[in-house]
């Protein structure tokens, strides 16, 4: 269900990156907010991977890069324009991927009970780690559901996993 390693295969990005340039202009940070929001929060390409395409963009000639204050607003030309319509079934096959991507977190966001930013918003951790947590809090919650008195032995037993994963 869950996919680990790269997101996009490889050119992948330079299309989706024109794709979502064509829509209307853009910053390379707004670019990675972009990504990230269609697949819900799932897949966030790093800056270390966007500027260079970017770069890689501007060098072929398919985005001019004018100067906003401290960052770049991207904005296509034609040379771009012709390169997309080209490649339009690919770029649009990529966007939808990503859509899939996104609706298919929300329905596991949704059948998990997390919302939209997962069981602890703000936490950095892991999504497998933040999967467990959020599975003990459900078993803690039934067990207490069924029996008041198990509180202390649901607290002993949290303090000793604390301490497993203090000493790992």
């Amino acid at each position: 269900m869950f996919r680990i390693g790269r997101m996009l295969a490889h050119g992948d990005l330079k299309l989706l990156a024109l794709a979502l340039i064509a829509e209307q202009p853009r910053h390379g940070y707004e670019l990675i907010k972009v990504i990230e929001e269609k697949t819900t929060g799932w897949y966030s390409p790093s800056p270390g991977v966007v500027y260079p395409t970017l770069t890689f963009l501007e060098e072929a000639g398919y985005v001019t890069a004018e100067p906003d204050g401290a960052k770049k607003l991207y904005a296509i030309t034609q040379e771009g324009r012709a390169y997309l319509e080209q490649n339009r079934d690919f770029a649009e096959a990529i966007m939808g991927r990503l859509s899939q991507i996104g609706d298919k977190m929300s329905r596991v966001r949704k059948w998990m009970g997390w919302s939209e930013s997962g069981p602890n918003a703000g936490a950095d951790l892991p999504r497998l780690v933040e999967a467990a947590i959020e599975n003990l809090r459900d078993v803690a919650r039934q067990k207490l559901d069924q029996s008041r008195s198990a509180e202390t032995r649901i607290v002993e037993i949290l303090a000793r996993a604390a301490s497993d994963i203090r000493e790992a």
